[in-house]
């Protein structure tokens, strides 16, 4: 690629994957207006739905947000009363949360979610699957970057 190409808006990878995110975000923000929550609550639910009660710990690395963003977002959850927040009895230092009937009853709506996103794509199953493959790919090989591994 020549050199006036190179610094060119629209050869960016970084920008497309950002307009792409935005967009997406977009689409989620209207699917996830029925159903009361912002993107970031509808991952903690996710990952609530998928494995049960799990720290605070472990639920920051699942969503790879550190702890001041993912409190507020708890706090604000539990609030709502979609999720609980304890103490962990084996670890005080631990604070384990978990879903409450409300919380695990939106499952329910938030089943249809998903296939909504996909048609809003414009993608097949097959497409948007490796697509979702070349970016956890490629955001593996940008954190063995950061880290020097």
């Amino acid at each position: 690629m020549e050199e006036d190409e190179l610094l060119r808006l629209d050869n960016q990878v970084c920008f497309a994957l950002h307009a792409a995110s935005r967009a997406m975000d977009g689409v989620y923000r209207r699917e996830l207006g029925d159903l009361g929550l912002t993107y970031p609550q509808y991952l903690v639910m996710l990952v609530l739905w998928e494995q049960g009660p799990v720290s605070v710990k472990e639920l920051g690395a699942a969503l790879r947000l550190d702890s001041g963003t993912l409190s507020p977002l708890l706090k604000r959850m539990e609030a709502a009363g979609l999720v609980r927040r304890d103490r962990d009895v084996r670890d005080e230092r631990s604070v384990r949360v978990r879903l409450t009937p409300q919380g695990e009853g939106l499952r329910r709506r938030a089943v249809q979610v998903p296939a909504r996103i996909l048609a809003a794509t414009g993608l097949g199953e097959d497409e948007l699957r490796q697509m979702r493959r070349m970016l956890t790919q490629v955001t593996a090989a940008l954190d063995g970057a950061l880290t020097g591994t």
